[in-house]
Parts: C-alpha cells; structure tokens; sequence
C-alpha cells in the first residue's frame, strides 16, 4: 500500500498562496509519477497536476501558469506550489501514485484519502 501525508493548506484570500506536501512514507517516492487532484465541495475529484519520475510535469487548464509542482527525492516529498489562487481553486487537495502516462486526463482513482483542505475566499 503507497501511503500520503499531504499538509500544507488552509485559509487564503484570493490572489495569495500556498505550497502543499505530500509526503510519500514506507517506500521510496522517486520511482512513481504523482498526481495531485483536488475535490470541490459537492464535486467529483479532478487532477491537478503531475510530476513524472524523470521530473517532467503536466497541468490542468485551469491551473497552468498559477501552480507549480515539484518534487524533491531526498526528502520523498512532492510538493505543489500554488500563486494567484482563486475561490475555484477551493477543495480537499489529495496526492497519488499515477500508474499510468503522466498525462492529462489523469486517471480517476477508486480510492481516496482525505488529503488537505484548501479554501480561498474573503
């Protein structure tokens, strides 16, 4: 079982920002790609974003130019990085193991964690 800890989010007004982690535990996170997806209230999950074991990444539309990911082997951690957010950015923000092209449309997951909660309003 690949297990996540993401951290990171919390209360923004629009226009600030904010840099998540998800953190990869009991294996070593450099050998997978990894999505970020993110659940609206009241909608289904979308994908984010995602960084490919070589370290080329891809974007949702809504996000390219605004969020950045990155990854950092030595500290099995991914982050993404989040500037000019938006109240539409508002969600539970959750990081998976991709096992598939680093591509978008990312692949749907069956299963998902309760990730961190990132709400951007005034």
């Amino acid at each position: 079982q690949l297990q996540f800890v993401e951290s990171g989010g919390g209360l923004v007004q629009p226009g600030g920002s904010l840099r998540l982690s998800c953190a990869a535990s009991g294996f070593t996170l450099a050998y997978y790609a990894i999505g970020w997806y993110r659940q609206a209230p009241g909608k289904e999950h979308e994908g984010v974003s995602c960084i490919s074991s070589d370290g080329s990444t891809s974007y949702a539309d809504s996000v390219k130019g605004r969020f950045t990911i990155s990854r950092d082997n030595a500290k099995n951690t991914v982050y993404l990085q989040m500037n000019s957010l938006k109240p539409e950015d508002t969600g539970a923000y959750v990081c998976k193991a991709v096992f598939g092209l680093c591509v978008f449309p990312l692949p749907d997951m069956k299963y998902w964690g309760k990730g961190t909660l990132v709400s951007v309003s005034s």
